[in-house]
């Protein structure tokens, strides 16, 4: 769980942008996106069949 403690004397956009990047760091965002809905095994399947399938296709070209 991402935690911002606000300093004394720090205003609130200060700590929204802390947080933000403690959020983005801790690659919570991608995660909830993963996990916003139900995903089938066959669905799943060929979501990783099609990440290989560019990771390969970038791998190629260098």
């Amino acid at each position: 769980m991402t935690q911002v403690i606000l300093g004394e004397n720090e205003g609130i956009e200060s700590a929204l942008r802390r947080f933000k990047r403690q959020v983005s760091q801790a690659g919570i965002f991608p995660d909830m996106k993963k996990h916003r809905h139900f995903e089938t095994p066959i669905e799943k399947k060929k979501r990783k069949a099609m990440a290989l399938q560019k990771q390969r296709k970038r791998r190629s070209h260098f």
